[in-house]
């Protein structure tokens, strides 16, 4: 028997916990004004719904489309890791076509704005366009990163993950430099984030070069986090710069 979205929903409920629920909410900030606003939990840590995941790694992608549409976050993080595993699967089989299948879904979900929480994003991007883009052109990566909208920014931010894994930080610094004067919390904390792994998984010294020309135009949040393996000395250096 196919798979359907109302099998995950309804595994997801069976674990979930009201408590959770409102602590969830609390936790990923869905109070008015606030970035999360709107989105609602029934109460599923992430270790549960990657329980459920597994279960349902066949969901066809029409039933996928239906768990993104949902209103309730951990039915969308559930449709996301569905795909992530998906993606995986054909990647190791050598299957280009449902991997760019893959793709193509994911950008439409990032542009109907239903990957649109931060834990969304972490969980998906490096993963779907990160493996994609690593040896294509990365023009649409660049097209995320002009966008003003948070969560598109920080999906674009967060794609290069995926390349500095494979040891290219090329992008994140061209990103990382696009988006300097972008002083909210959440792109502050991704964009130095990412420059801290440059550091840390590609060459110490890119790092050190992007922060000797942009510390000082840099926000407090994004210098904190991209200095944070550096010696006492070099983080008080370029906290000065500011």
């Amino acid at each position: 028997m196919a798979q359907r979205a109302v099998d995950v929903q309804r595994a997801l409920a069976a674990v979930a916990d009201e408590n959770d629920a409102v602590n969830l909410a609390r936790f990923f900030k869905t109070g008015p004004r606030e970035y999360g606003e709107g989105d609602t939990f029934i109460g599923v840590r992430v270790p549960r719904t990657r329980k459920v995941v597994r279960d349902h790694i066949g969901l066809p992608a029409s039933e996928v489309m239906l768990l993104m549409d949902s209103p309730v976050h951990e039915h969308r993080l559930a449709g996301l890791l569905i795909l992530v595993e998906q993606l995986s699967a054909a990647q190791k089989a050598g299957d280009e076509c449902a991997q760019e299948e893959s793709v193509i879904l994911y950008l439409d979900f990032v542009h109907r704005g239903r990957v649109n929480n931060w834990d969304l994003v972490d969980a998906s991007a490096p993963n779907v366009l990160g493996g994609w883009f690593f040896d294509r052109p990365r023009d649409t990566v660049h097209r995320l990163a002009e966008d003003e909208d948070l969560w598109r920014r920080r999906v674009a931010l967060l794609t290069t993950f995926g390349f500095i894994r494979r040891g290219d930080a090329s992008t994140t610094l061209e990103l990382a430099e696009r988006v300097l004067a972008d002083r909210r919390d959440l792109t502050q904390k991704a964009t130095g984030w990412m420059l801290r792994e440059v550091g840390k998984r590609v060459d110490r010294q890119l790092l050190t070069g992007f922060l000797d020309h942009f510390a000082a135009d840099m926000g407090r949040t994004a210098l904190t986090y991209a200095c944070e393996h550096l010696t006492a000395e070099e983080r008080a250096d370029y906290r000065a710069r500011r």
